[in-house]
Formats: C-alpha cells, structure tokens, sequence
C-alpha cells in the first residue's frame, strides 16, 4: 500500500495491511496515521520529529499495525520502570486516543 501525504512523500505498508478507514470512522490498526507522521507521544518520548515512527510495529499475526509504546513501552524507553509500565501505558492510550477513531487525513493510494 501506498500512501502520499503531498507530491513528494511517499510511505510503504504491508499489503496485508488493513484500508485505511474514512477520518473518523473506528481504527482498524492501517498504520497510515504513524506510518505518515510522528505523534506527540513519538516527538516527547523518542525524540522524533519526522518520518514513520520507529516504534509502529507490525503483527503478522492480527494483519495490523500497532504501537510498541502501547504494547511494552519499556522496550523503547529503557528508563521506564517496569512497575510503571502499566500506568505509562494507559496515559499514552488516552494522549493519542488510541483504537478510537481515525484521525488521519493522509490520502491513500494502491
């Protein structure tokens, strides 16, 4: 799947990768929205402004893309105790409205 955010940007998914869904209809895990920018948890917590986010991981398992801050952010913040993983998790899910809706107005293009 490709996707162009304008001319010149250009992001690649797996092909097994859900469509991405109509902004504002229910996630469905496309990865288009972290595939195409950096989120504020990614800009504050890894230090990345630009380009896919380095913690958007792939399960071949479900067919989707999912957040590894989600799933074990002490993988990615090293720092991160693993007691306040849990807590850290459910904060990070309310910053960025996760499995809600979708909030990306990349366009798609197959």
């Amino acid at each position: 799947m490709q996707t162009q955010k304008d001319s010149s940007d250009v992001i690649w998914l797996k092909v097994d990768a859900p469509t991405k869904p109509q902004l504002g209809d229910a996630c469905n895990g496309c990865g288009v929205c972290c595939a195409a920018e950096t989120c504020p948890v990614s800009r504050v917590f890894l230090w990345q402004w630009r380009g896919s986010c380095r913690a958007l991981e792939w399960h071949a398992d479900l067919k989707q893309y999912r957040c590894g801050m989600l799933l074990h952010a002490s993988h990615y913040l090293t720092y991160l105790p693993r007691s306040l993983e849990g807590r850290f998790q459910q904060w990070i899910r309310r910053w960025i409205a996760a499995d809600t809706a979708c909030d990306s107005s990349a366009e798609v293009r197959c």
